[in-house]
């Protein structure tokens, strides 16, 4: 296998920063297209620069961050975070303990990684069910959680949202959406309510998925639950500094649905041309995406005997993709844990500057050569940790 470990993947995405490094530095920042729907930005006003201190900062935009920040998600308060983790983290240190158990709802498995993690991180148990009919609570449930919208853009169903909720109160236990990118698809595309007009305690979106703010949690919740997450956020420090409130304050005010429903339009004409040559491809609200099994099956459909396994194979496409075409994708660039999905999101700002053929050619392109040397792992290898290859010749 070429990705082993947590540090296979940290090496992994040193290798693809070092590839954008290299194509910005010479050709400038429009030399690369990140259709990964995560880019983000700091869209901030030369007015706020002056004010990016500890203590000014929070001062002058606290009061529109709660403002922005309620009408975008709802609930009582607001809570700015370094990132949606974070929050995350922070409401299981608070609301959990040794012991207790935490349940997870999901459109489908697995969940973002930094969910099991923290419950590991208090010594509780971690319950997942993407099956509406299995779903049950006990008497140890601290903590129920719902994801909005997997990291592969599988949404979840309003019903079943709901049918959760309900069990939750039942059982008096709170209930955390973890609405990353959910917060936008599931309301812009799917016209779901907001998390917390639908019953929950807290929800927590990322301010750099399909909105052009910087990577940060935005957290919303009822007040007193989310006094107790703030606590432990501030203990921890957790929270999102000045800039990072700043960006958030000038994204939520320049942020519009729009750009996401012509996305969920334009995406037709890209995926029916791929699914022509590409079986395996699937839609997605706002793009398309091949799964990791899926470059296994069009590997295998090529009849080319590879070793590397499924993950392995979207790590070397994506890595191709970026190497020969300049788009960034996840699975070249995400954090440890992260989904082995190749994903192209029209949402995403860059997709404006690619035309619809040459985005296309780029897919069948890169899937080809993938097929031409999917059978030696050691040109793979060279592919994911092209510094370690240099290395061993040097």
């Amino acid at each position: 296998m070429l990705i082993e470990s947590s540090l296979d993947e940290v090496k992994r995405r040193e290798s693809a920063l070092k590839i954008i490094r290299s194509k910005v530095g010479s050709n400038g920042r429009e030399a690369i297209y990140d259709l990964t729907g995560h880019a983000g930005g700091f869209p901030l006003l030369k007015e706020d620069m002056v004010l990016l201190e500890t203590y000014a900062g929070p001062a002058v935009f606290g009061d529109e961050i709660q403002r922005l920040g309620r009408e975008h998600l709802g609930g009582d308060k607001i809570l700015a975070l370094n990132r949606t983790s974070s929050g995350i983290l922070a409401a299981v240190l608070a609301l959990v303990h040794d012991g207790d158990e935490i349940v997870h709802y999901l459109p489908r498995s697995p969940a973002h990684p930094s969910i099991p993690r923290s419950a590991e991180l208090v010594g509780a148990t971690y319950l997942e069910f993407e099956d509406i009919n299995d779903f049950e609570l006990g008497e140890k449930t601290a903590l129920v959680f719902i994801t909005g919208s997997t990291m592969d853009h599988q949404v979840v169903d309003e019903a079943n949202f709901r049918k959760v909720v309900d069990i939750a109160a039942q059982w008096k236990v709170p209930v955390f959406v973890d609405d990353a990118s959910g917060a936008r698809i599931r309301t812009a595309v799917y016209k779901q309510p907001r998390a917390m007009d639908m019953g929950a305690d807290l929800a927590v979106t990322s301010t750099d998925k399909l909105m052009d703010g910087p990577r940060g949690g935005l957290m919303a919740g009822k007040a007193d639950i989310l006094d107790l997450v703030k606590s432990k956020a501030l203990q921890f420090g957790l929270e999102a500094q000045p800039p990072l409130v700043a960006g958030m304050v000038r994204a939520l005010e320049n942020f519009s649905p729009e750009r996401i429903v012509e996305a969920f339009h334009k995406k037709v004409e890209v995926y029916n041309a791929l699914k022509e040559d590409v079986p395996s491809i699937m839609e997605t609200p706002t793009g398309f995406m091949l799964k990791p099994e899926g470059f296994k099956a069009e590997v295998n459909a090529a009849c080319v005997e590879t070793c590397l396994s499924d993950e392995d194979l979207a790590f070397v496409f994506a890595m191709l993709l970026l190497d020969r075409h300049s788009i960034i994708t996840i699975p070249a660039v995400g954090m440890p844990g992260a989904s082995a999905t190749v994903r192209i999101d029209l949402a995403s700002k860059d997709a404006s500057r690619i035309e619809n053929p040459e985005l296309i050619h780029a897919f069948k392109e890169t899937l080809t050569e993938l097929k031409a040397i999917a059978c030696d792992e050691e040109v793979c290898r060279a592919v994911v940790h092209p510094h370690q290859a240099t290395q061993k010749q040097d």
